[in-house]
């Protein structure tokens, strides 16, 4: 009886291995949040975010996980960071005061609350966006979500793309309303290295 014991556990520790949570580094040369804002109801502005870091970890197993994210808020960048003859380009307006104030609120952070699956996969991200000082709830969808397996020197590679919007105006950005838009489409490229 005993054989048998020892024997059903030693085949069940692969199993609690497998199940336990994996931990991962964002790959900040891969990662960039990018939005999307109105411009005076003519166009739909973009811009990113190129300073990106943080942790997360998945245990498919129990279905969940964490994220936590940390962008540079002064690496914005919308492809007009040159002022020419104007008194400042639309990047160095964006780390002004006026919006994302850089110099008092150099962060913003994103910490997830839950993360739900589909199957063996996150599909969805509850969680809670700091900027400016004021901390609210945002949501995000993942659209696409993919791991490689490690190979030779590599780690495993995970990430996808994630969805979601806001409206800056919640977080005291209010600038330029309603000529720029308060809502922000968000549109997330990640990927992330196991540990």
């Amino acid at each position: 009886m005993l054989k048998r014991i020892t024997a059903v556990s030693l085949l069940a520790l692969p199993l609690a291995a497998a199940a336990a949570p994996e931990s991962f580094t964002i790959d900040p040369y891969h990662t960039y949040p990018n939005f999307s804002i109105d411009h005076l109801g003519v166009s739909t502005m973009f811009g990113r975010f190129n300073r990106t870091t943080g942790k997360a970890t998945v245990d498919r197993a129990a279905k969940s996980g964490s994220l936590e994210i940390t962008i540079e808020a002064a690496s914005i960048d919308t492809g007009d960071g040159v002022k020419g003859s104007r008194s400042q380009s639309r990047d160095d307006h964006l780390r002004a005061a006026d919006f994302f104030n850089v110099a008092e609120f150099p962060r913003i952070t994103y910490k997830s609350t839950r993360i739900a699956f589909t199957g063996d996969n996150p599909s969805a991200i509850e969680g809670n966006l700091t900027m400016l000082g004021v901390t609210k709830p945002v949501n995000l969808k993942i659209d696409r979500w993919k791991c490689n397996p490690a190979q030779g020197n590599n780690k495993e590679r995970c990430g996808g793309n994630a969805t979601g919007s806001f409206k800056r105006s919640d977080f005291g950005m209010k600038y330029g309303i309603p000529n720029i838009g308060d809502e922000i489409g968000l549109n997330i490229g990640f990927e992330a290295l196991k540990d």
